[in-house]
């Protein structure tokens, strides 16, 4: 029975994720229009501030104005940008949407190039690296290095970018970049990054994403790929585990944390687990 059921799901994944490549194009010339612009906003943005006023251009002002609101709405969206977010949620529609998943892959290789070669280039200092306790509101764990540019934003970026990508309705495209770029500016609001990094952070994830569909779209083959799909997913299960117990730090986001993590888990247990088991014994 055990070798039975082996061959059926894997056959029945196969088929499924076949049949979710049939739902998504290979491209999507307006999303990438919308990235490229955005990046381009993005640079542009960095740009002058960094070269009109100074790398801590703009700190004190937006950090002071976030004050305003609650501490736990920033911890909230700052969670966002946690690497293990965006494979939770990423959970959700894999099966669904295998070519939208491969892309996610594709760009997240990209940007991890991309933030983690300029930090190590850079390593730059942070706000509570330079700046006297009393002088801006922290909220959360204090860093002091590597701030350029926000890893935070750069994966916010990739995220919400590849669904920008390959979503066609216009209002969610503008849901999906104002939650990238709210989640960018809580890095300010809580007191970790520049403004300037944000900027960065989100220029460069938003090509990535960019580039990750678009290399996608040349390397079709592996969002079908049985085994390909599998590693990933077993990868973003563990990364869901997680969240259970690990808030990073950010106790006021612990509760949804652990909400999007037994999510994740329940929808992966049910498309990859239950639902082949129940039509095994069906058949």
């Amino acid at each position: 029975m055990h070798a039975d059921f082996s061959a059926f799901w894997k056959q029945s994944l196969r088929e499924r994720l076949e049949t979710g490549a049939a739902r998504t194009p290979l491209r999507s010339p307006s999303g990438g229009t919308w990235l490229a612009r955005w990046a381009g906003v993005c640079l542009v943005v960095g740009l002058t501030l960094y070269l009109a006023v100074g790398y801590d251009a703009g700190f004190i002002r937006i950090n002071a104005a976030a004050a305003a609101y609650p501490d736990w709405v920033w911890q909230c969206l700052t969670v966002l940008g946690d690497e293990r977010v965006p494979f939770a949620l990423a959970l959700l529609f894999a099966l669904r949407y295998p070519r939208v998943f491969w892309a996610l892959v594709l760009a997240a290789l990209i940007a991890a190039a991309y933030s983690r070669g300029f930090k190590a280039l850079f390593d730059t200092t942070r706000p509570p690296g330079v700046l006297a306790a009393d002088a801006f509101n922290l909220i959360g764990p204090s860093h002091t290095r590597t701030s350029f540019p926000s890893g935070h934003s750069v994966t916010a970026a990739v995220f919400f970018g590849v669904l920008i990508y390959y979503t066609r309705w216009t209002g969610l495209r503008a849901l999906f970049l104002a939650l990238a770029v709210l989640a960018g500016l809580s890095r300010v609001a809580v007191g970790v990054h520049w403004p300037v990094d944000v900027a960065a952070g989100l220029f460069g994830g938003a090509l990535s994403a960019w580039l990750g569909a678009l290399l996608a779209a040349r390397w079709p083959g592996p969002a079908t790929n049985l085994w390909v799909h599998v590693t990933v997913v077993i990868m973003a299960v563990i990364l869901a585990v997680t969240l259970l117990f690990d808030d990073a730090g950010y106790s006021a986001a612990a509760t949804p944390l652990a909400v999007l993590g037994v999510l994740a888990l329940g929808v992966a247990g049910v498309q990859y687990l239950l639902r082949p088991w129940i039509g095994y014994r069906r058949g």
